[in-house]
């Protein structure tokens, strides 16, 4: 595992800072509002409900999460990149430090601001580890590892999940509580979707007289291929070559600005695509 003081110091700030607004998240909105959280945030939380309401003990979040956060973490060492997990490691860790230790009230009791603002805190807090190559643990190990691995789609696979501690929250702690964490839910995965881009992906049709360059230079940026086709202009009938290639919208102002330093007049058409099947290049997890 390389160490880059610059990079790799720009990243614990990262992951320091991601951490440290979950547990503002957890301690204020989550607590306040009875919300379940997705994933192991999600289930640690339930298991200290249960424990205190149902036991009257009282279990650290740290504990519960880190031990929950096991198996996901060894398979984010072995299988998915030892930097990346070291890095998600420490955001756990200081989520657990700062929920436990803190002491904060809950900020507004109105439930629906409190879904809303505290969805849109969660997504923030995710997207500050995404955007250092961190994650926040839990399932996503374990849909990064499935779905870059093992080809396995795992949206269905993380939904269950949610569901299923959805279900045992709304039953043991009211039904009103589980809507609302729905609409927690909803606001985080909208929010996290508009801030963070990097898992969407853009096909780019581009009618240029010089294709070869062009292919090369979308591999030179983003080290995605191309499909070259020949085309035909229906006013003037001109033979013309359209170049054909997917790229990850983190990638698309580069292309663009490779393709017009290549060809100025060449016509460039993006779309979003919704879902890829084959080979599709995605950097590797350090």
């Amino acid at each position: 595992m390389k160490i880059d003081l610059k990079e790799d110091g720009k990243r614990l700030i990262g992951v320091i800072a991601g951490g440290l607004l979950m547990a503002l998240n957890l301690k204020t909105f989550v607590s306040a509002g009875g919300l379940l959280p997705g994933g192991a945030n999600g289930l640690t939380v339930l298991v200290q409900r249960i424990a205190l309401s149902y036991f009257n003990i009282s279990i650290p979040f740290s504990l519960v999460n880190i031990t929950i956060n096991l198996i996901p973490i060894y398979i984010g060492f072995r299988y998915v990149g030892k930097k990346f997990t070291f890095f998600s490691l420490i955001m756990l860790l200081v989520t657990g430090f700062f929920t436990d230790y803190l002491q904060l009230g809950p900020i507004t009791s109105d439930k629906l601001l409190i879904s809303i603002f505290g969805g849109i805190m969660n997504a923030v807090a995710i997207t500050l580890c995404l955007w250092v190559d961190a994650t926040s643990g839990g399932t996503d190990f374990i849909a990064i590892y499935l779905s870059e691995r093992k080809g396995v789609d795992t949206w269905n696979l993380i939904f269950y999940f949610n569901a299923t501690i959805l279900l045992v929250n709304g039953y043991l702690f009211g039904w009103d509580k589980a809507l609302y964490s729905i609409i927690f839910q909803y606001v985080s995965t909208q929010t996290l979707s508009a801030l963070y881009r990097n898992y969407q992906k853009l096909t780019f049709f581009i009618i240029t007289d010089y294709p070869h360059e062009i292919a090369a230079g979308i591999h030179e940026v983003c080290h995605h291929g191309a499909s070259i086709l020949k085309a035909e202009g229906a006013y003037a009938h001109q033979e013309k070559s359209m170049v054909y290639s997917v790229i990850s919208s983190m990638d698309a102002r580069k292309v663009k600005m490779k393709i017009k330093e290549i060809d100025p007049k060449a016509f460039i058409n993006t779309v979003h695509s919704k879902d890829i099947m084959g080979r599709f290049y995605m950097k590797p997890k350090d």
